[in-house]
């Protein structure tokens, strides 16, 4: 419980990852790969590609190279879109941000295809206040024209905002932009070389709230129980 005497200060926005931070997309990989460690080599190559890939390519394209690459067959790409409907959000994803709504306005940065980005972003019952997907800002994060297009989208400027991550990637692009980050690291992913550190790391977001609710809070303030 915060010391009775400071006010909340929470940003005027929270930008969430969507595939890593909010939805547990690890599960809809290792399920068409066919086993867990299949997966999770197929989906690291997908993340090197499109963290590495700069101008927008075909998302659907590059998640068909990360699984040849990795020795699947291409019908794992094609089994992981038709099941991208039964994408669910981690537990407790839900409940936090609806005790954030209330006080931030809420976004989605997602390197995605326009297509499944709002059809994943439509499985959480929240009122989005922006979704920017990498084809809409024709560049792959952590490039900054996504995360600007959100925060132009909220007319918020990134002293502002904090941006909620799933993978350590996206801190090359939130520390261009001015975003301080807390990194929502559920499945224990190791910092990539080179990558700033977030403000935070968590396995969950149990701590989100509390700190956004601090967010605005002057550094001297004692904000202990």
């Amino acid at each position: 419980m915060s010391h009775p005497s400071v006010p909340d200060a929470y940003p005027k926005a929270v930008l969430f990852d969507l595939l890593t931070a909010l939805l547990d997309s690890w599960t809809l990989w290792n399920s068409a790969a066919g086993s867990e460690q299949a997966g999770k080599v197929w989906r690291a190559e997908y993340l090197r590609l499109t963290y590495g890939c700069g101008r927008y390519v075909d998302y659907e394209q590059l998640v068909r190279q990360a699984a040849t690459r990795t020795g699947l067959p291409e019908s794992a790409a094609y089994a992981l879109e038709a099941n991208w409907l039964n994408l669910a959000p981690w537990s407790g994803t839900v409940e936090v941000l609806r005790q954030l709504q209330p006080h931030c306005k809420l976004a989605i940065v997602t390197n995605c295809s326009i297509r499944l980005g709002r059809q994943a972003a439509a499985l959480m019952p929240v009122k989005w206040d922006a979704v920017v997907t990498a084809e809409e800002a024709g560049t792959y994060k952590p490039d900054p024209a996504p995360y600007r297009l959100a925060l132009a989208a909220l007319r918020v400027a990134p002293s502002d905002a904090a941006f909620v991550a799933g993978s350590s990637y996206d801190m090359f692009g939130t520390a261009a932009v001015g975003l301080r980050t807390y990194w929502h690291n559920r499945v224990g992913l190791s910092l990539v070389e080179g990558a700033p550190p977030p403000e935070i790391e968590a396995p969950t977001l149990d701590a989100l709230v509390p700190w956004c609710k601090r967010f605005g809070a002057p550094a001297h303030t004692n904000l202990s129980a």
